[in-house]
């Protein structure tokens, strides 16, 4: 983003307050402010000249929509969403109007959760045991050992540690129903049997964290499963139509 401009959070509702002295992206934090929608408010700030996608700006961004969310629900715009003025940030949201409110009601009292799940990578012997091809490639790698057989043995680990993993990690949504209202599958990460987020009531938290743990403690040879949260509810609003410079 080479230019100024209005650099935008996220939408709340008319009345959500702002607490004085809020102050999100840029060096100096630019100060936060609420721009009036209807019934609904943007919050904005000015968008500084030369601003990158830097660990504090991603950090500042975040904070300010955790840090609002705790007061009420907001509507999170990814980091850098930059319009050229206040009208194009009305324009955008107008048109809009009736389904942000109803993502508001739906975003109240909730937050999101993201759950990530890689194999467990030392535990070849219950591998061994349990999966007929990992241990006949086995056997035969010790009768022919050549670089060959240790390769497709490799590949076979791999792949049969992989496949226990997602085999366990698909049982976990049935086990969270009860503390999460919606999940929704993120994008692949290398190495990861699941990437997935949750929508999760705020009184549910530790009930949700609790039941995240203990499965993984019921899991320990076949998974590691890292929890992440609370996060602003990315995975549970639609992309937004406002205009993005970079």
């Amino acid at each position: 983003m080479s230019a100024a401009g209005i650099y935008v959070y996220g939408i709340v509702g008319g009345a959500h307050p702002l607490p004085p002295g809020t102050c999100g992206v840029g060096d100096p934090p630019a100060p936060a402010r609420l721009l009036a929608a209807e019934d609904l408010a943007v919050v904005v700030s000015t968008a500084h000249p030369g601003l990158r996608a830097r660990r504090r700006d991603l950090m500042a961004h975040q904070g300010l929509l955790l840090a609002l969310a705790e007061a009420g629900p907001v509507l999170p715009m990814r980091f850098g969403m930059v319009a050229p003025d206040e009208a194009t940030v009305l324009a955008s949201v107008a048109p809009r109007r009736s389904e942000h409110v109803a993502v508001l009601e739906r975003l109240d009292s909730r937050i999101e959760m993201n759950i990530k799940i890689t194999p467990v990578q030392d535990n070849l012997a219950a591998l061994v045991r349990e999966d007929p091809v990992v241990r006949g490639i086995r056997e035969e790698t010790r009768r022919h050992p050549s670089y060959e057989a240790n390769v497709r043995l490799g590949e076979a680990v791999a792949a049969g540690l992989r496949r226990r993993a997602a085999q366990a990690a698909a049982l976990l949504p049935a086990q969270l129903a009860g503390t999460a209202d919606d999940m929704c599958p993120g994008p692949d990460v290398e190495g990861c049997v699941m990437n997935a987020s949750f929508l999760v009531p705020r009184h549910k938290e530790r009930r949700f964290r609790d039941v995240a743990e203990r499965f993984a403690a019921d899991h320990v040879d076949r998974l590691d499963l890292r929890v992440t949260g609370p996060l602003p509810c990315y995975s549970f609003v639609a992309p937004e139509s406002v205009t993005v410079r970079t």
